[in-house]
């Protein structure tokens, strides 16, 4: 192959990407709506409070009505004795947006049923916080009936709390504070920007192929250029493209936080102020959710039993360096594995609804890799993760979600000799499938006709 030839087509296509509006477009605003995406919920949470509502309560049990304390979003009206049903027929009349009631004290089982009924669905923080002091008044009432002096008094003693520092020890015996749940959080992050990038960029690789193929203008390239120095040329034009929009989206992320935290801190520093850790992490990240993980219990539980240092201490101690080099190595030579195989399935059709069954066993492997880079932070030396970790087509997610727990260098290094040799087997193969597909024409290809062409001399 002539690299003169390949840096051209390189350049062409870098030059033809980067100057469209869309891309432009897309680097400016991804950040923004990454930045976004970071801000809003404190801002959110400052701007707005939950509308305050009236509860009216009719306690049977004596015992729940004494816990119902005032707050600023809801006040508990005390309407024992009145009939319930009449309190229903008018919530109105009683000054009221919802009824609680509680029945009887069942003495055998010692406890209560409780039921709401409102004209609107209470919401969930609201419901959460009243069954949580009927459950405090509940338990109250089991222990007194033991009849125990100081038997409250004596359960809070009993009652532990302890959390377990974690420590690294490195070769030279030092020890380091580390905090699981700073690995799982950067751990899934790796992860899901590898996925992201190589699932985005290889498809723009086919998507390309395909709209020259459906132009007819790869007719006039490849009389002037070899097929393989096109396939080349084009996968790394748009490896190029990817590296430059990555670069530019971490930049300018940095640079819009920077000036959102500027402006905003004052506000969110007023919204923490009260040095409650758990409620500063609820307010800034309100209902994270992942893979069945509360994110946001995971870390308000680092930051108040271990304190603010202990993480920032961890993420100081991660190992940068090594996350940086392996990023660019697997990012490169993953996006190289699976986009050589995108450049061939984009030849092999003329238009993007015939790709999908030739593109099943890309994307199997490449969402199973996903998911297990999910689950990784959980057993990182676990077999299933280990090997994923090998396997080439799994290799780029899955190793980079095992790295910030610590991987040996004999592993980092077997792994990506793995993915360049079958980086090279399949691009030595789709070079083959490209060379004829690109000038096939009007008929839907399958598996057997890539087969077929693969055999071909």
């Amino acid at each position: 192959m002539n690299t003169h030839i390949i840096n051209v087509i390189i350049r062409r296509e870098y030059l033809n990407r980067v100057k469209k509006k869309s891309f432009l477009i897309i680097t400016f605003l991804g950040p923004l709506l990454f930045a976004a995406l970071c801000i809003l919920p404190s801002i959110i949470m400052l701007s707005t409070k939950e509308e305050a509502k009236v509860i009216a309560v009719v306690d049977g049990s004596g015992i729940v009505m004494p816990y119902l304390q005032d707050s600023e979003t809801v006040t508990y009206k005390d309407c024992t004795g009145t009939e319930v049903e009449s309190i229903k027929a008018d919530l109105a009349a009683y000054g009221a947006d919802a009824l609680l009631t509680i029945s009887d004290l069942d003495t055998l089982a010692k406890t209560v049923k409780a039921e709401a009924f409102s004209k609107k669905p209470l919401g969930m923080d609201m419901t959460e916080n009243i069954d949580s002091k009927i459950n405090d008044a509940i338990e109250a009432y089991r222990i007194d009936s033991y009849a125990i002096d100081n038997l409250d008094a004596i359960m809070n003693e009993v009652h532990s709390n302890t959390h377990m520092k974690t420590y690294t020890l490195g070769d030279d015996g030092k020890e380091t504070i580390s905090e699981s749940g700073v690995y799982m959080l950067v751990s899934m992050l790796l992860g899901m920007i590898i996925y992201m990038f190589i699932a985005l960029f290889g498809g723009q690789v086919m998507s390309s192929v395909i709209e020259e193929k459906k132009s007819r203008v790869v007719e006039v390239l490849v009389s002037s250029v070899k097929s393989t120095e096109l396939m080349f040329g084009k996968i790394i034009g748009v490896a190029l493209v990817a590296l430059t929009q990555f670069s530019l989206w971490i930049i300018l992320t940095v640079a819009i936080l920077g000036v959102a935290t500027t402006a905003f801190g004052s506000k969110i520093q007023d919204m923490v102020g009260s040095g409650d850790p758990t409620a500063m992490v609820e307010n800034m990240n309100p209902g994270i959710n992942m893979g069945g993980m509360d994110m946001n219990a995971v870390v308000a539980e680092s930051v108040e039993e271990s304190g603010l240092g202990a993480i920032m201490t961890t993420v100081q101690n991660l190992p940068v360096a090594q996350i940086l080099i392996a990023f660019v190595l697997f990012f490169l030579f993953g996006y190289l594995l699976y986009a050589s195989l995108f450049a061939a399935i984009g030849s092999a059709v003329e238009n993007e609804a015939d790709t999908q069954q030739l593109q099943i066993p890309l994307t199997i492997p490449l969402m199973l890799g996903f998911f297990i880079a999910l689950y990784a932070f959980k057993a990182p030396d676990s077999s299933l993760v280990f090997w994923s970790s090998m396997f080439p087509f799994t290799s780029p997610i899955v190793m980079l979600a095992r790295i910030p727990f610590g991987v040996p260098v004999w592993q980092l290094g077997l792994s990506v000799l793995l993915l360049i040799a079958t980086f090279v087997g399949c691009a030595v193969v789709s070079a083959k499938i490209y060379k004829v597909g690109i000038l096939m024409y009007g008929k839907k290809s399958t598996f057997k006709d890539l087969w077929k062409w693969l055999k071909m001399k």
